[in-house]
C-alpha cells in the first residue's frame, strides 16, 4: 500500500555492500511507501564525477571488489540517477565522517506530474 511508511526511511551502508541491482530495489520500495514530500536518508561511500573522494575509499573499494565484482562503492550521479526514474529527488548531499555521505532523498507528488503531462498533451 503506498504511502504506508509516510515520512522517513533510512538505509545505512545498503549501497555499497549489497549488488548494484539492490540500490534500484531499495529506491523502488522507498518510492512506494513514502508519500509525497517524504525523505530517504542513504548513508554510505560515494564516488563523486567518476572518482573515489579519499584513497581509503578506492583501497576498501577494491576489497569490496575482491569479495565480489558485484560489490562496490558506488557513483553518486548513477544513485541520483535512479532515484529519479522513481520519482525521489536528491536534496542534499552532507559530508560525514570518514569520507561519508549522506544524501536527502525526497519522494515527489505523482499528481504533480500527472498534471504537467497532462498540460503538455502527454
Amino acid at each position: 500500500m503506498a504511502g504506508h511508511a509516510g515520512g522517513r526511511l533510512v538505509a545505512i551502508d545498503v549501497v555499497h555492500y549489497y549488488p548494484w541491482e539492490s540500490t534500484p530495489a531499495l529506491l523502488a520500495g522507498a518510492a512506494h511507501l513514502l508519500a509525497a514530500g517524504g525523505a530517504l536518508y542513504c548513508y554510505s561511500l560515494f564516488r563523486r564525477g567518476g572518482r573515489h573522494t579519499a584513497p581509503s575509499n578506492e583501497a576498501f573499494d577494491g576489497w569490496l571488489k575482491y569479495r565480489g565484482p558485484r560489490f562496490g562503492v558506488r557513483d553518486l550521479k548513477a544513485v541520483e540517477a535512479e532515484a529519479a526514474v522513481r520519482r525521489l529527488r536528491l536534496d542534499e548531499v552532507i559530508e560525514m565522517p570518514a569520507n561519508n555521505y549522506r544524501l536527502l532523498f525526497r519522494k515527489q507528488d505523482d499528481r504533480a506530474s500527472d498534471r504537467q503531462d497532462s498540460a503538455a498533451g502527454r
